[in-house]
């Protein structure tokens, strides 16, 4: 079924937002078992600088919408597990919420700075330590490269073994189970969307391994200079790499099912392997909620707040 708005969302604790061009929604399960939904408009920072909304420079500020919708769904669904928490073990849920908040945000803080430290630091120090046996600049780069790519995988691989991961993982799939079910046209029904897949090829997951590869392309042509330099190089780069990715993400959505597509994404949809489990009907029951409710508000332009069914 062609579609020119396309949805998609991303995993929560117990849980799924789901996006469209205006609102999103996040659902989540209660432990009492009541899904719980919140609606609320996209504040977009790319709406307000249209100017840039053009390819190669849309990336970096789509990413930054991205993050910023992300961190909201992820506070949301993090103080309900909270406040669940807090009931069974009769702390406040207003205190409860009000350190949630804090450690969210510390969390992102420090989660940047050890991103950085691992997926930029570490791949160079690697490739430099390696400088006496491997003097090409190009072949330094492409060791960088490998060793990243392998510190995300191996990452990705450790933290999916984790029991909680492991349900946020199952949410990831449930997710993408529905997206694939909507974009077929099918009927939004557990049984139907149980049938798709769990992978897709504008999933996070594969724009984060299209945005190694296309850094380690864009690293080849910077030489190697002093290890500071390099550091800087490659964080001022990101906002080309990003806007170079996320075309070629855009463009995988619109061509997903052509042969050749999904041969260059193959490595993106590999490591969704990963990322995605198979959910249960429970999950699944919860992103079609996500998905239904951000549809009947992009229908009817009306944002409702928080419910429960």
């Amino acid at each position: 079924m062609n579609r020119t708005v396309y949805y998609g969302g991303q995993a929560v604790i117990e849980g799924v937002m789901m996006r469209g061009p205006r609102f999103f929604t996040v659902a989540v399960r209660r432990q009492n078992g009541e899904i719980v939904t919140r609606t609320e408009s996209v504040e977009s920072i790319l709406g307000r600088f249209r100017w840039m909304n053009r390819p190669f420079l849309r990336g970096t500020l789509a990413i930054i919408d991205a993050l910023v919708l992300g961190m909201k769904a992820l506070a949301f669904s993090a103080n309900l597990a909270m406040e669940d928490a807090s009931e069974e073990q009769g702390f406040s849920s207003a205190k409860a919420k009000s350190v949630n908040d804090v450690a969210v945000g510390l969390t992102m803080v420090i989660g940047l700075a050890v991103g950085i430290f691992i997926f930029i630091g570490l791949p160079s120090m690697g490739a430099g330590i390696l400088r006496s046996l491997i003097p090409s600049s190009f072949w330094l780069n492409t060791t960088e490269g490998i060793i990243r790519l392998g510190l995300f995988i191996g990452y990705v691989y450790l933290i999916s073994m984790m029991r909680d991961i492991r349900r946020v993982f199952q949410y990831h799939g449930a997710e993408h189970k529905t997206i694939n079910a909507y974009e077929a046209g099918e009927e939004l029904v557990v049984d139907r969307v149980a049938k798709y897949t769990t992978l897709h090829p504008r999933c996070g997951t594969s724009f984060l391994i299209v945005v190694l590869i296309i850094a380690t392309l864009t690293h080849m042509v910077m030489g190697w200079p002093v290890w500071y330099l390099r550091l800087l190089s490659r964080i001022a780069v990101l906002p080309i790499v990003a806007g170079i990715s996320y075309e070629v993400i855009r463009l995988a959505g619109k061509h997903g099912k052509s042969r050749w597509w999904r041969m260059a994404l193959a490595p993106g949809l590999w490591t969704q392997r990963i990322t995605t489990k198979e959910p249960t009907p429970d999950q699944i029951e919860v992103a079609i909620q996500a998905l239904q409710t951000v549809l009947e508000r992009e229908k009817s332009g009306v944002e409702n707040g928080v419910c429960q069914a």
